[in-house]
């Protein structure tokens, strides 16, 4: 269960930092509302896992699944130029992650 609650809680991570970004400075009201719920969601998830998984590795999947999946939405969206250099340290960052679960 901790696993699923961390994945759910990184892909929280990536919605809030997009929201952040998007929020201008919280000058724009709808994606600082979903900044504040992602963020608390995304902590209090993370803070869960960490009950039963080792806080280093938890915190490196948590951070590698929100770090991944925001640049890949940036990419798709155009917000970022996408390269394959990008997407191989991108597959470096996911293989770290699932190595961290199998060891685990």
């Amino acid at each position: 269960m901790a696993w699923i609650v961390l994945v759910v809680s990184g892909v929280l991570e990536a919605v809030w930092a997009t929201a952040l970004g998007k929020s201008e400075g919280f000058s724009k009201v709808a994606p600082t509302l979903v900044f504040a719920v992602a963020i608390i969601a995304s902590m209090a998830g993370l803070a869960y896992a960490m009950r039963t998984l080792p806080t280093g590795t938890a915190y490196a999947v948590w951070v590698g699944i929100g770090a991944s999946l925001t640049v890949i939405y940036a990419m798709a969206t155009g917000t970022e130029p996408a390269s394959l250099l990008k997407i191989l340290f991108l597959l470096m960052i996911v293989g770290g992650v699932i190595g961290l679960k199998l060891v685990h």
